[in-house]
């Protein structure tokens, strides 16, 4: 075990002892490479670098009770890249590598994982990036898969805590039918500019609207949003949301717990009738929302009075938590346990 403060983690990058590498070339990737540097080395035309042909990946593992690592719903991440990939024509990373490539990463730095019930997990980093030198806009031929791990506290400095969000129009986080439906780091440098905006504002991130029609809510700068109202859980549909793998899980529970959910369009004036808001994904898992200040239209809209999450948050929350940490039975396969 790692002589660190697990209680002071916060989300950000803790240098771990080995990364893994896979590389592709000539329309074949190579066998899994071990490495204990943190940089990589690059041509300066890089695909990656000019034209965006790079994709990422988040997971976590999770140190049990009982002392057994877990490794939360691998694969549908490794499927999630391959759809990344589709988008901006990278070559498809198969899921068998994927997933070899993320349990030799954690076994490669157990002193790593956090221990139980410290707040703290250990973040998981996929990521595949284009190296051909290129100077014409076209896909390249040779790509980088590279995964390393670094323990992290929190998302929000707040935890499990309500906070307030914001919605600026005057921003776009991703287009109707563009890259939003993908993770790409290109949604995430869009967001930048309105996320420093709101920070200094005093909210945690931006709610976004949609871009065509600034009508319907699409999703929070780093996470999918949700509403609970009437024992129902509301997210948004559109054709540039990223579909959040925590979400999808939130769902499946919230059925489980006798409540209907319904996935759709969801109008901006519905935060009104919200009596739970939250934003949900891997780095937070769940980011209560105690209010939604519309800045342009000079609304707000308050979920927690208290300073305390809604109590199906809370259910839900604690539910996911569980089944990440082999507290409860893991019914639905998600979790892949190491044969250590």
């Amino acid at each position: 075990m790692k002589n660190i403060n697990w209680s002071d983690l916060t989300f950000g990058y803790v240098k771990t002892d080995f990364n893994v590498r896979i590389y592709y070339k000539k329309g074949k990737w190579s066998d899994l490479e071990i490495s204990d540097s943190d940089q990589i080395t690059m041509h300066m035309a890089s695909t990656c670098l000019h034209y965006g042909q790079e994709a990422f990946e988040g997971l976590k593992a999770f140190k049990g009770k009982d002392g057994k690592i877990r490794i939360f719903r691998m694969r549908e991440n490794a499927l999630r890249l391959q759809d990344s990939c589709r988008g901006i024509v990278m070559a498809e990373l198969p899921v068998e590598i994927f997933e070899a490539a993320v349990v030799e990463v954690v076994k490669r730095n157990l002193s790593f994982v956090p221990p139980y019930e410290s707040g703290a997990s250990l973040y998981i980093r996929p990521l595949l990036i284009g190296t051909s030198p290129q100077v014409g806009v076209k896909a390249g031929d040779e790509y980088l898969f590279i995964v390393f791990v670094s323990p992290v506290g929190p998302y929000f400095k707040a935890g499990f805590k309500p906070t307030p969000y914001a919605i600026l129009r005057g921003y776009d986080r991703a287009a109707p039918l563009g890259t939003g439906t993908i993770k790409v780091g290109g949604n995430y440098a869009a967001s930048l500019i309105s996320g420093e905006i709101a920070h200094t504002k005093g909210y945690s991130a931006v709610l976004y609207l949609d871009a065509k029609e600034k009508k319907y809510i699409d999703e929070c700068g780093p996470a999918n949003f949700f509403g609970i109202k009437n024992n129902t859980y509301i997210t948004p549909q559109s054709s540039s949301i990223l579909p959040s793998i925590t979400n999808k899980s939130l769902m499946i529970l919230a059925e489980e717990l006798g409540m209907k959910v319904e996935r759709r369009p969801v109008p901006v004036e519905e935060l009104a009738t919200f009596e739970e808001a939250g934003a949900c994904g891997t780095a937070a898992v769940i980011s209560p929302i105690s209010r939604v200040d519309d800045l342009d239209e000079n609304k707000s809209y308050v979920f927690s009075k208290e300073g305390e999450p809604g109590p199906n948050s809370l259910r839900l929350y604690n539910k996911l938590r569980a089944i990440q940490y082999g507290d409860e039975e893991d019914k639905y396969a998600w979790v892949t346990v190491l044969d250590l």
